[in-house]
């Protein structure tokens, strides 16, 4: 079991719904990507409130992970600037860490244990759901679909840095010591 104890979760995502899977020849839906500090992972079934949950039997993609490095070569070759990780619909965006060593591996995240099923390969949609060119741009490095092997939570430890941060900020302003008084 390879442990990834050092791995950072830059963002979590769920979404209520299905925008691309099985919309071939017709419109998307419009579900949001939904950023969220903390995300519930249930062995076997997926991560709680998210659209992949109890999706299938067995599911090979009850959790997606994908690179927050990657995105943003994505970002930098194709020229969109700053934009939001949340356009690749996955639920987990790590950093440093080389996601397609993964698949076969059993791999531990913050106390949960995964094992990587294969590339959640980009589709056609890629296009529409992020910009032209970002379809080709992701073959091979569209990021990680996993089983769940245990039931934990994830945290984004860069959303509670910069909560904690702002947290310390508002203490020591003099502002906050003025109401208190």
């Amino acid at each position: 079991m390879l442990s990834l104890s050092a791995v950072e979760i830059c963002h979590l995502y769920v979404s209520p719904g299905h925008n691309f899977v099985g919309h071939h020849g017709r419109e998307p839906d419009d579900y949001p990507m939904i950023e969220v500090a903390m995300i519930e992972c249930v062995a076997g079934r997926g991560i709680r409130s998210d659209r992949y949950f109890d999706f299938k039997a067995d599911y090979k993609g009850q959790i997606t992970f994908f690179s927050l490095d990657v995105f943003e070569q994505l970002c930098q070759v194709l020229g969109l600037g700053q934009r939001s990780s949340a356009e690749v619909r996955r639920n987990t965006i790590v950093r440093d860490v080389d996601l397609n060593e993964l698949i076969g591996e059993d791999f531990e995240v913050q106390g949960v244990r995964f094992h990587g099923m294969e590339e959640c390969r980009p589709c056609y949609w890629m296009e529409r759901a992020i910009v032209p060119g970002a379809h080709e741009f992701l073959k091979g490095r569209g990021g990680l679909r996993a089983k769940i092997l245990s039931d934990g939570e994830l945290h984004s430890t860069a959303r509670f840095a910069a909560l904690e941060t702002l947290r310390r900020q508002s203490v020591a302003s003099p502002f906050s010591r003025e109401r208190a008084g």
